[in-house]
């Protein structure tokens, strides 16, 4: 059985894809996905971002590393990173936490001290304006 169109894109966007391309002749939107990397996160810190949850509080982690609001999306990846959207999670119990600034994290949103290796140390954090 074949997926309806909207469960794959949702699948692809999930794998992160599902961006599409503009024809080169700057013509309308094309049908087949991009065949280019994903938008990968900048660094936004290369240390975690120490916080006080609420319990069952939803809240929205920036994945991209762009937002001004760290950890906090503030929609800026609307705009620098395409294609990448904020963790929504809501913890289960109140208390700090550390969430992860290096955006490299194998346990989003929480820090799991990625930050401390090559990649995370080496890579300079993101322009501020």
């Amino acid at each position: 059985p074949r997926a309806a169109p909207a469960a794959l894109r949702a699948l692809m966007r999930a794998a992160g894809g599902g961006r599409r391309c503009r024809d080169p002749s700057g013509g309308a939107r094309v049908g087949w996905l991009c065949s280019g990397p994903p938008p990968q996160p900048v660094i936004a810190a290369k240390e975690p971002f120490p916080v006080e949850l609420k319990a069952g509080k939803t809240y929205s982690w920036c994945s991209c590393g762009h937002s001004k609001r760290q950890p906090w999306c503030d929609g800026a990846h609307k705009k620098e990173a395409p294609g990448l959207s904020p963790l929504r999670f809501a913890p289960s119990r109140d208390g700090p936490a550390l969430l992860c600034g290096c955006k490299r994290t194998r346990s989003p949103p929480y820090c799991d001290g990625t930050h401390k290796g090559g990649e995370g140390q080496a890579a300079p954090p993101p322009p501020r304006a």
